[in-house]
């Protein structure tokens, strides 16, 4: 780990069709191997596909709300005390939340065998936007975690 100085977050250039942050980190978050235009095509497409599924609402209404929801408050990290490690639950600082909530919903979108991925993301933001779904279940699992382990919430650092 580097110990000189703290890593600058970069400035988030919005997406060019949307004009959105979120877009934009969700397009870097599927992006593979620097292939943007395939990442772009992927998010565009399901971002059509969810305003054909809900025609009243926002595309991008939906996706924020979905993010909103897959989002952790709170975590466990490993901390080393006298020989033994616990689990000691943490609050999950705004920038890891939505990194984690974007990287989960692509985890679970890109885990949907026999769909292709533009219409296993819509469907997997659809199903966060509901609270129902995969990502929805591993914040919940990631919160259960913290909760059992709160006993350890002292050796937080």
């Amino acid at each position: 780990m580097a110990r000189r100085r703290r890593a600058e977050p970069r400035p988030v250039t919005p997406d060019a069709q949307y004009n959105s942050d979120l877009v934009a980190r969700l397009i870097t978050t599927v992006m593979r191997r620097g292939k943007k235009s395939v990442a772009q095509r992927v998010v565009y497409g399901a971002l059509e596909v969810l305003r054909e599924k809900l025609p009243d609402q926002s595309p991008l209404d939906v996706l924020a709300r979905a993010v909103e929801n897959v989002k952790p408050r709170l975590e466990v990290k490993s901390r080393r005390v006298g020989g033994a490690t616990y689990q000691v639950p943490v609050e999950v600082p705004d920038r890891r939340q939505l990194a984690l909530a974007l990287r989960w919903l692509r985890q679970f979108a890109s885990a949907r065998r026999g769909v292709p991925m533009e219409r296993a993301l819509a469907l997997e933001i659809l199903d966060a936007y509901q609270n129902t779904g995969a990502a929805i279940k591993k914040r919940d699992d990631t919160h259960k975690m913290a909760q059992a382990n709160k006993a350890f919430a002292h050796y937080r650092w």
